[in-house]
Formats: structure tokens, C-alpha cells, sequence
């Protein structure tokens, strides 16, 4: 009963922001966001933390505090958004996005025909319109990894949401399998999220100059499927406008020979990090991406399996 009063409330909401035009749906949902900051003081002090530890060197205190607001502004108007968003077509959309370096995708689909392409990407603006990026590349089909929600109900809203887009959305516990399947048939655009905490079979790398779990996945992926490999960013340029940038290749061989998961995962996070000084609001904040004692280098090769089971979704935790 309380799972079906959650999800007629969570789809009333829905109906009501999809009805709405985006830049309206973009103000009210920063206005939630500056409700949720001064309501949530929990999620508040984390991204206050993590500010402090990462950026202090160059925002001064009132700048971090500044940045925290608008930060919570910002989650409000992406989470909104993206419930807009998800329902638009895509000739709408377009006039929303824009999309930077796709001459990089286009100049490695041709070097390696028929093959799949390995995206890192991370939570950074509004997310979830990574899942249309495959709408720019006929020759591919998008695909990404979630992990379902505890109540099985808003599960399937959030996918329900999703089924506009090409995307394939495989649930990390259940589908590594067809996963692997999908990536061995080629054509396939993959986005794995690995900027959040990567759980206890994550590498332990510097990221801001502190030690924390990152998720090895975009170079577990690249290397055993010999994709190349690229970091995507999302950055907001306005109120419901949105630049995706992809980065040059992320090289996976040197002379021929294959580089380390954490050689490679930590020019990736240094990818991030720049991303995150650029727009500092622009990332999500209110995780606690260094926790203590939870991350250990592994002993023996990582399953695909765990590697899907490591903790990348924006989880609210402190």
C-alpha cells in the first residue's frame, strides 16, 4: 500500500513538471533546491565539507559557502529537469544542448569499425541527458549502467522516464551478463558513471590529493573490449541549457602495451577535477566521496560483476 501511495505521488509530480515548459520547470525546481538547503542541514555540512577539503586553496570561506547554495539551487533545477527533459524529442532537445568534441568520437568509431566506444562520465549538471548522447550517432547505441531504487515501484517510474532515449540501462546487480553480451556484439556507446565513491573493491587513487575508492570500470571496460576510451562532462551553461563535452582519447596502451586500471583511472580523475574547478556548483557535492577505511587495492583480477556493483549512483549518505 505505501509503495503504491508513494509512486501515485511520485507520478502526479512527474505529470505536473512535464506539463510545464522547461525554463519554468528549471526556476521551480531551483526554488525547491534553496527550500532542500535550508531544510537538509546533513546533506548541507557534507557538501560544505567536501568544498573545504578540495577547493578551500582557491575559494575563501564565504565564496565556499556561496558555492554550497548555489549548489543546492542547482541540484533542484537538474533533478527537475531532467523529468522535463527525459520526455522531450529529440529535435527539441537539441535547441538545449550542445555537444563539444564529437569530431573525438567520430575520428576513433572509424579507426575501430564496428567496435564500442567507453565513456567516463560523472554527476556533473543534468546527467541524465548522457543517455541521449547516442542520438547524435547513428552507428551506436547508448547504453549505462543504474542501480534500482529500494522501492521497486519508483524503479520503474525512473526507467519509464528513461524509455524516451535510445539508451540501454543495464541494473548492476542482475544484468552484468547482458552487459557483457551487448558490449562483445559491438556498436555500443557505454557511459559509466565513476566520479563517486567506488565501494570496497574500488582502487584506492588521489583524487583533490586525498586517498578514496574509485570506481576502475571505463578501464576495466576499455581494456577488455579494446574500446577507446573518452571523459564526458556535462556543464550547465544556463537555465535549462546544457554544454556535453568530450574529452580527447584517454590513451589504454602505451608502446603497444596496456596501462594499469589505476594509471588510467587516475588521469581520469584528474579529467574531473578540472571539470569541478571550472564550475564548482556544477558537481555533486552532497556525497561522501572519501570515506574512511572503505576502499582496498584488490588481490586478484575485479570481476565485471563487482565492478557494477561498486557504489556510483548519486547516493545522499554522509
Amino acid at each position: 500500500m505505501m509503495d503504491s501511495l508513494l509512486y501515485f505521488a511520485a507520478r502526479s509530480m512527474v505529470v505536473c513538471l512535464q506539463l510545464l515548459p522547461l525554463d519554468c520547470v528549471a526556476r521551480l525546481g531551483r526554488v525547491f533546491g534553496s527550500i532542500a538547503y535550508w531544510l537538509d542541514r546533513r546533506h548541507r555540512r557534507v557538501a560544505q565539507k567536501n568544498l573545504t577539503w578540495c577547493l578551500s586553496d582557491t575559494l575563501s570561506p564565504v565564496e565556499i559557502h556561496a558555492c554550497v547554495r548555489e549548489h543546492f539551487r542547482r541540484l533542484g533545477e537538474n533533478y527537475c529537469s531532467a523529468i522535463k527533459t527525459a520526455s522531450m524529442s529529440k529535435e527539441s532537445l537539441a535547441s538545449r544542448v550542445e555537444f563539444v568534441g564529437a569530431e573525438h568520437f567520430v575520428h576513433n568509431k572509424n579507426s575501430v569499425p564496428g567496435g564500442s566506444l567507453v565513456a567516463a562520465i560523472g554527476h556533473f549538471g543534468n546527467f541524465e541527458i548522457y543517455a541521449r548522447i547516442a542520438d547524435c550517432f547513428q552507428d551506436y547505441r547508448g547504453a549505462t549502467t543504474y542501480r534500482a531504487l529500494r522501492q521497486p515501484s519508483l524503479t520503474r517510474l525512473v526507467q519509464s522516464l528513461r524509455a524516451n532515449s535510445r539508451c540501454l540501462f543495464f541494473e548492476r546487480r542482475k544484468d552484468a551478463g547482458a552487459l557483457r553480451k551487448a558490449m562483445s556484439r559491438g556498436g555500443i556507446l557505454l557511459g559509466l558513471l565513476a566520479d563517486q565513491h567506488g565501494g570496497d573493491r574500488g582502487l584506492p587513487l588521489p583524487f583533490f590529493g586525498k586517498i578514496c575508492s574509485t570506481n576502475p570500470g571505463p578501464a576495466l571496460f576499455a581494456l577488455r573490449y579494446q574500446a577507446p576510451l573518452f571523459v564526458v562532462i556535462c556543464y550547465r551553461i544556463g537555465l535549462a541549457r546544457w554544454r556535453i563535452e568530450c574529452s580527447e582519447l584517454i590513451a589504454t596502451h602505451l608502446d603497444g602495451v596496456p596501462r594499469s586500471a589505476p594509471d588510467i583511472m587516475s588521469e581520469v580523475n584528474r579529467h574531473y577535477e578540472a571539470a569541478i574547478r571550472r564550475d564548482p556548483a556544477n558537481w555533486f557535492w552532497v556525497h561522501n566521496r572519501w570515506k574512511e577505511g572503505k576502499h582496498r587495492k584488490p588481490t586478484r583480477p575485479v570481476k565485471t560483476s563487482e565492478v557494477l556493483n561498486a557504489t556510483s549512483t548519486p547516493e545522499l549518505d554522509e
